[in-house]
Parts: structure tokens; sequence; C-alpha cells
């Protein structure tokens, strides 16, 4: 599907990487055949607990990640939100991330935060900080434009705090701010969980017709429509012709030298 409609590529979610890892034939070169490649393997990096466990899991992941081929592996400022981390366990996991990002540097890669609630990236103010506390150029951001929102900052004034920083872009939205706990972990992550108040990328109350052009205005953007609804390929399909129409409507607005 995704090459029939002329995607670019695929966000590989860590499970199913992990999944195919005793499929060989599925690589790299698999994808490029169809003219596709990874943006993104997105897994969760433990900056808290066990750091000898931690170690095994980044080799795990970073291994993943060289065998796709993909420069780009996201993962979570922990899973307490902010406002709930003391001044000392922050230091060790700002510490930890830190040496994590030391570690993917010398694979060549690079180390993706989401922003994301319940994390240490879960406020503009917090995302500052860490970026300040983790001071690595291997870190970037991930930058979920609809929890940017959810956190009460307008996405296009913080993505101009934060741009050089960003180094891909999560795309979804939602009906109303009411209805965002459909995306929290539990239910999400859930096949039997609620779907109701997820919404295609343009019918939702975050204003995509805002963002799009902002986005647009960098030069080789790398994002995912993310969706977990109903009719996978009809959405998926829908969202990227309206990015076409605001992409083609960006270059002809490009007026030659």
């Amino acid at each position: 599907m995704a090459r029939s409609h002329a995607f670019n590529g695929i966000e590989l979610w860590g499970a199913h990487a992990f999944g195919l890892e005793h499929q060989p034939q599925y690589d790299a070169k698999w994808l490029k055949e169809m003219g596709l490649s990874i943006s993104m393997l997105s897994d969760y990096l433990p900056i808290a607990g066990d750091e000898h466990y931690a170690d095994q899991k980044c080799q795990h992941i970073f291994r993943l990640a060289k065998h796709w081929e993909t420069q780009k592996v996201r993962t979570f400022a922990g899973h307490q939100a902010s406002a709930a981390v003391g001044s000392n366990e922050r230091a060790r996991m700002t510490c930890r991330l830190r040496n994590i990002c030391a570690y993917a540097e010398q694979q060549g890669l690079s180390v993706l935060v989401e922003t994301h609630p319940g994390t240490l990236a879960d406020t503009p103010q917090s995302i500052m900080q860490l970026l300040d506390e983790v001071n690595h150029p291997a870190l970037k951001l991930n930058f979920d434009t609809l929890h940017v929102w959810e956190a009460g900052e307008d996405p296009v004034a913080f993505h101009h705090e934060v741009a050089e920083h960003v180094g891909h872009y999560h795309l979804k939205n939602v009906l109303s701010r009411e209805l965002l706990s459909v995306f929290s972990p539990d239910n999400v992550y859930s096949p039997a969980g609620s779907r109701f108040g997820m919404v295609p990328l343009f019918q939702g109350v975050l204003d995509y017709h805002r963002f799009v052009p902002e986005l647009l205005k960098r030069n080789d953007v790398s994002a995912s429509l993310e969706w977990f609804g109903n009719d996978v390929k009809q959405t998926l399909l829908a969202d990227k012709a309206e990015l076409d129409i605001f992409r083609h409507r960006a270059y002809a607005d490009v007026s030659p030298l």
C-alpha cells in the first residue's frame, strides 16, 4: 500500500522490529527495492531503572536500527510526569539519557525524545530544560504536534523555539480536548481500546491548516501520519492527499530568481 500510493517510508515500531528480527529477508534492501525506507525506529529506551538492562536494550535497538538503515531511534523521556520527578532523580535520568546519546552518536544514530504527557518532555518548559540538561548533539525531538497542543502551547509558536532540535514529527488529531485520553498508552495500545475521538488530520480541533505551512518551511522534513483508528488505508490516503495539496501549493508559491 505504501509503495502503491507514493509514501516515502514507514516508521517502524520496536515491537514489530523484534518480531521481524529472525526473518532476515525483511530488511532495508527489501524496502529499497520498493522505493521505501524506515524513517524512524520507535521504541522505549530505559532512562531509569537497572543500568545493565538499559545497556542491553540500547545495544539491541541500535543494532536493529542499523539493520533497517535508519539513523533515528525514538524514545520517551521516562514514564513519569516532569512535575512528579525530583531534582536528584531528574539528574540521574538526564545523565542516563546523555550516556545513551553518546553511545548512539558512536553508532551514527540520533535519539529522538517524543514530546509526550507523563514524561520529562511533557511541557514546553521541561522540554527546553531537558535539551539544556542533556546538551548532546545526538539528542533530537520527535515533535508530536497534538501533544504539544495538549500541554497548552501553540504548536506554531513553540516550533519556532525548538525547530533546530526537531528530527521528526508526529501528525494526528482529536475531535475535542475532552477526548485526549483516547491517546493514553493504556487505551491506544489495547486492541479493545476506544477509538472514539480519533479523527483525520484536518477534521480535528488542532488547526493543521496553520501548522503544515510552518512545517513546509523546513527542508527535508521527516514526518509520520500517526493513525490508531479504523479505516486505516482510507484515512491515511485521504490525509496524504490533503498534505500533498499543501506541498504542491508551497512549491508553486516559490518564485524563480
